[in-house]
Order: structure tokens, then sequence, then C-alpha cells
């Protein structure tokens, strides 16, 4: 009888090993369905991972747009302000530029602002001087006469360089010049 015994407790004990085993297979088959998917690597790295970084551009590109709306935005307030205060803009030193309005140019005494061809000037204050390798200098534009190499420049008369290598020299410690058109300092 204790051999049954013994045989009862084996059929028992696999009896109970086979009920766990179909509860874990049963379980196991489980996952990866839809109530319960199995992430796997490849599905991080190709779509996951795609669809997140897509995201992060979409918003990095609208706070760069925002970041660079607010820039322009404040070098334009910027640029309004210094206009106003300064009555347009000023050149002062060396330099170069190109203006389709008058612009104020202020010069130091021995510094020469050479024009291209079309560029006009009008002496404001101070004292200045016509430089020129030949003949004709400027051409007065408020008399209609031309000005030679070396000859004072009246102010508020209107000049106009009609051909390259002309310009005019400061004589005076500050002179103060409105230009239109393309110039250099030197």
């Amino acid at each position: 009888m204790k051999k049954n015994h013994w045989l009862v407790r084996l059929m028992l004990l696999m009896l109970l090993s086979y009920a766990a085993l179909a509860v874990s297979v049963t379980a196991a088959g489980g996952a990866g369905s839809e109530s319960d998917p199995l992430v796997t690597l490849s599905y991080l790295n190709d779509t996951f991972m795609t669809q997140l970084l897509g995201k992060v551009d979409e918003k990095l590109a609208v706070r760069d747009k925002e970041l660079s709306d607010k820039l322009t935005a404040q070098v334009d307030a910027d640029t309004r302000a210094l206009a106003e205060q300064y009555g347009g803009s000023v050149s002062t030193g060396s330099g170069s530029g190109t203006a389709d309005t008058f612009t104020v140019v202020t010069l130091s005494n021995g510094q020469t602002l050479m024009g291209g061809i079309g560029c006009e000037v009008m002496l404001r204050v101070g004292t200045a001087s016509c430089v020129t390798p030949s003949s004709p200098g400027l051409i007065d534009e408020t008399d209609g006469t031309t000005l030679g190499g070396g000859a004072a420049l009246v102010k508020n008369h209107l000049y106009m360089m009609t051909i390259d290598e002309r310009g005019v020299k400061a004589t005076a410690e500050t002179v103060k010049l409105l230009v239109r058109g393309g110039y250099s300092i030197v």
C-alpha cells in the first residue's frame, strides 16, 4: 500500500505540473497580441524613433521661426530708433556705401570721399575741395558749371561726379556732406 501512495503522489505532482505548464502557455500566448503587443527592437528603431524625431524636428522648426521673427522685429525696431535719433544713416571714419536717397557722411580733415559715376554730393558743414586727376572735376548742378581740381565747394550746392576718380577732400576739422550714390572714403 505504501507503493500506491507514492504512485498517487507522483501522479498528483505530474497533474499539477501539467496544469502549471498549461497556464504558462496560455498566458504566454497572449503576449504579442493586439491587447498585449510585443515591442521589438526593429519597431523601436524603424518606426517609433522616426516618428519621435519627426515631431521633435517640427517643434524645433516652429521655435526657430518664432525666434527668427522676434530677432528680425527687434533689429527693425532698433534700426528705426537709430534712424529717428540720428536723422537717417550716418557714416563716419572710413568705409564705403551706396545710397538711393541722401545720406549724411562725416569726414575729418584730410579724408577724401571718392564717388562713383553719378554720385551726388552737397556740402553742408565745414569746407572741402574738389579732387580730380584731370578736367572736368565735379559738375555743379546748382549753377550748371564745372569745378576744377583743388577748387573749393560752395555750401548747399549740389555736385555730381560724371567720371571715375573724382572726389571731395575735407579741408576743415569736421565736414558733413549729403551723399547719394556709390562712394568710398579714403
